[in-house]
């Protein structure tokens, strides 16, 4: 059987309204965060009908594992289905974690229109790296068949792009919403929102 990943980011938090990197770093979850992640558990039982048999892999930040703690309630899976795995972790970005993205961008105006712009930061983690473990997630034959992944935004739209083969430009073009998440399956990619929240 083809394997089939429904790929969640955490909802918003306390970084994320303002802008400023988190990489490995963390903060918690705002109160739209902790309904967008309910809610995607919501659309996610919806689009499944029954969570049976399904598993999670769960980046291990504590944004991600709170965000997998409310999509597990609402899809009625036990703590058991959650596991944490260190290949779903974000992109970590050295030096510049904890910086806002405003003032990196006064300083270093580049990085306004460069596409990679994440992988500029002096100590960061280099795209070959964050590829290489996305497609060992990918190849891993051990991972179940139906896999709830709860992950990251850059971490997730670089592993999206990775699984429809695309490179150079194309790998930072895809979307991060937390009101939606997207269902990876037979060489597709397709979207599904969530209802009653906004990013």
């Amino acid at each position: 059987m083809s394997r089939t990943i429904y790929l969640l980011r955490h909802g918003q938090t306390e970084f994320n309204t303002v802008r400023r990197l988190q990489g490995r770093c963390d903060s918690p979850l705002t109160a739209l965060g902790q309904e967008q992640a309910s809610a995607m558990g919501e659309a996610l039982r919806a689009e499944l009908g029954s969570a049976e048999g399904w598993a999670m892999r769960v980046s291990p930040l504590p944004r991600a594992q709170a965000s997998a703690a409310r999509v597990a309630a609402a899809l009625g899976l036990p703590a058991t289905a959650m596991t944490t795995d260190e290949r779903i972790i974000e992109v970590g970005f050295g030096d510049w974690e904890q910086q806002l993205r405003a003032d990196l961008v006064a300083q270093h105006p580049v990085l306004e229109t460069a596409p990679d712009w994440h992988f500029h930061s002096p100590n960061g983690e280099k795209l070959d790296e964050v590829l290489a473990r996305i497609d060992a997630f990918l190849c891993d034959a051990s991972l179940p068949q139906k896999l709830i992944v709860v992950s990251h935004g850059l971490f997730g739209r670089l592993l999206r792009a990775r699984y429809l083969g695309l490179q150079g430009d194309a790998l930072f073009t895809g979307e991060m919403p937390q009101d939606a998440f997207y269902r990876l399956h037979g060489g597709d990619v397709a979207r599904i929102d969530c209802a009653g929240v906004t990013a």
